[in-house]
């Protein structure tokens, strides 16, 4: 269960959830990514910052991380210390049949798109409570014996609850220190993913945040790692992935995600996902 682990999609999830604990020096730079699952990052030790959507986030000894699906990000660490965390795959369709009525077990991730910051910083109490938890799950995953797959679902669960109560709770997202951030490129980050099925072009994005074309541009590509045509594209595509998964039309997903002619969207589409749009719907 434990394994070490370009704007690409990496990682894949095949169960319910699955965790891996990583202690590394040397950590090669990643590329930015994107996963198609939702991840949690719980971060332990070394000296590291974490890039989401523009965003760099400076983490502390078990800071936890909340990377919801189709989230574009890299991590950035030091490599001449070693590098610890926890990272957490979960599929979102088991987060939303593990709730009950009017209790979310999603409602971390949506609190973190909704505050647009994706850093929880537990205070010692909920650090004592979440190590615990994990070392119970740790030890449940590595058990073998009559009800070992049981046990282990229902210490992640029970994880899951505590990481929704504190997520309800924290308040980093108004320490000013714990992150960086361009206000006119999140402002551009926002419109975009709230405007995919309309016209998107590089000089009404810069004109909607008062700023020229090209300094627009260059800083766009800086903080994200890709120029903004291609950014666009690819979470145009991801959103007529979903689309399509929840059983709308090729044609119909191909419209309301902004792309203006079929046969362009079917290649970048099949291009990208090594499938074509009808092939990945239900």
């Amino acid at each position: 269960m434990f394994q070490s682990a370009n704007y690409q999609r990496r990682g894949y999830l095949h169960e319910d959830f699955r965790l891996f604990h990583l202690r590394d020096m040397g950590v090669e730079e990643m590329e930015y990514h994107y996963h198609e699952f939702d991840k949690i990052v719980i971060f332990l030790s070394g000296r590291a910052s974490y890039i989401i959507e523009g965003r760099s986030y400076f983490l502390e000894p078990w800071d936890v991380l909340l990377v919801s699906h189709h989230l574009i990000h890299r991590p950035v660490t030091d490599p001449d210390r070693p590098y610890e965390r926890v990272v957490i795959y979960l599929d979102p369709g088991f987060l939303q049949a593990s709730g009950t009525r009017g209790e979310d077990l999603a409602t971390c991730f949506r609190l973190a798109r909704e505050r647009q910051f994706a850093l929880m910083r537990p205070d010692g109490e909920e650090r004592g409570r979440l190590a615990g938890l994990l070392e119970g799950l740790e030890q449940a995953l590595e058990d073998r014996g009559f009800g070992g797959d049981l046990l282990a679902r229902t210490c992640f669960l029970r994880l899951l609850v505590q990481l929704n109560r504190d997520m309800i709770r924290d308040r980093t997202h108004r320490d000013r220190t714990a992150s960086q951030y361009d206000p006119k490129i999140a402002q551009a980050l926002s419109y975009i993913n709230d405007h995919l099925g309309e016209e998107l072009t590089v000089d009404g994005l810069a004109r909607q945040v008062y700023t020229s074309k090209y300094h627009f541009m260059r800083r766009f590509k800086e903080l994200t790692g890709y120029p903004v045509h291609q950014y666009i594209t690819q979470k145009r595509l991801l959103a007529a992935a979903e689309l399509l998964r929840g059983g709308a039309s090729a044609q119909a997903a191909c419209g309301r995600c902004g792309f203006r002619d079929y046969s362009a969207f079917h290649r970048a589409f099949r291009r990208q996902f090594g499938v074509t749009p009808r092939e990945l719907m239900p």
